[in-house]
């Protein structure tokens, strides 16, 4: 049994090395086939893929560029563009010490608030020295008044008088020469040279009466003139008073320039001032910048042929990028930025350059600003016009 066994084994030894052989074989016969095929077969050409997506980016892009015109064909911004406002110089209109002093950098103030106050001693000086001018004038302007009220009735008076003296005058020189024509008339044995020479001398007396009266009357004939003439030194009592009257209120507002007060709401700004600061009239002290803002664009000349007052406008300001301000175009200033500079340019030199010119435009914020937030002159800003047309 043993040796059968152990020959079967080795008959099942022997197969497995057969199948193994086989196998083998077979594996090299298929490598073989293998190679020759891949031999055989030509060199892969590069795929179409790289060119498809190639062509989808451009067709993107192209959809895309013609969306971001269509949806700003109706815009024009610029980013020449800066906050504005008013600005306003503040100075004192007399001089003197400053003895108040209600501000500091930067504080906002309201309309009507005291500013500064300079010693009004010296112009409470002038306002009482004013007054007391205008009470003389008004004093001589009284009595002027009431002197034209005596002449109306003294001057009719005194024409009445000599007028009355005239025929008194005239009486006597009838009676004198009446009484001349007796003594001269008569026998000269009749009367004595004694009445001769007297009645000689009364008819003379009387004719001097009447030339003397005749005078009188005259002279008091000229009331019209002599009422006129009080009436004029009433008149000129009357303009003393006037320009009393404008002395008092010079010495007035002087006094009330001692009182500096805001004109407007805004802030402190530039101020240059202390407390017992000399001021002299005139000069800068501090600048108020007003609550008012608005932007000032310079647009390009080319950028203005289709906007109007009135368009939309977005506003992106450099020192908030999270504010969105939204505006108004208010107006187009009648000139370009060159035009009005100090030194305009001269192109009548013939060394003339073609340079695209910018045309100031004034924007107005309708809203956006946030309560409380204040946009300080001169920030950068980025407006963008919707054209309506």
């Amino acid at each position: 049994m043993s040796d059968r066994d152990d020959s079967d084994k080795q008959d099942d030894a022997r197969e497995r090395e057969r199948a193994s052989s086989h196998d083998d074989a077979s594996d090299k016969d298929d490598r073989k086939k293998d190679d020759g095929d891949d031999e055989k077969k030509p060199a892969k050409k590069p795929g179409k893929k790289p060119l498809i997506i190639l062509g989808i980016v451009v067709v993107v892009l192209a959809i895309g560029a013609f969306v971001w015109w269509f949806m700003t064909r109706n815009q024009v911004s610029t980013d020449d563009a800066y906050t504005d406002g008013d600005a306003v110089t503040i100075a004192p209109k007399v001089s003197g010490y400053v003895v108040t002093m209600n501000i500091d950098d930067n504080r906002f103030v309201h309309q009507g608030d005291l500013l500064i106050k300079i010693d009004p001693r010296d112009y409470q000086a002038q306002l009482d020295q004013a007054n007391a001018q205008l009470g003389l004038a008004q004093a001589q302007l009284h009595a002027s008044e009431t002197q034209l009220e005596v002449a109306r009735v003294q001057y009719p008076a005194q024409l009445a008088q000599a007028q009355a003296q005239e025929l008194t005058a005239r009486a006597n020189l009838v009676q004198a020469s009446a009484a001349y024509e007796r003594q001269h008339s008569v026998d000269i044995r009749a009367t004595s040279q004694q009445n001769i020479d007297t009645a000689t001398a009364q008819q003379k007396s009387a004719q001097a009466n009447v030339a003397q009266a005749r005078a009188q009357v005259r002279t008091a004939s000229l009331v019209p003139q002599q009422i006129a003439q009080v009436v004029a030194a009433v008149e000129e009592r009357r303009q003393q008073v006037r320009q009393a009257q404008a002395q008092v209120e010079a010495a007035q507002l002087n006094l009330s320039y001692t009182e500096l007060r805001a004109p407007a709401d805004g802030w402190i700004t530039k101020r240059n001032v202390q407390y017992g600061t000399f001021l002299q009239a005139g000069t800068s002290i501090l600048t108020l910048v007003t609550t008012r803002v608005w932007v000032t664009a310079n647009f390009k000349e080319s950028q203005l042929d289709r906007m109007q007052p009135g368009d939309k406008v977005d506003i992106d300001v450099d020192a908030y990028p999270a504010m969105k301000l939204h505006g108004h175009v208010d107006s187009v200033q009648l000139g370009s930025g060159s035009r009005f500079s100090a030194f305009p340019a001269e192109n009548a030199t013939g060394n003339f350059v073609k340079i695209v010119q910018r045309v100031p435009v004034k924007i107005l914020i309708d809203d956006g600003l946030k309560p409380g937030t204040s946009l300080p002159l001169g920030l950068s800003v980025v407006p963008t016009v919707m054209l309506r047309h």
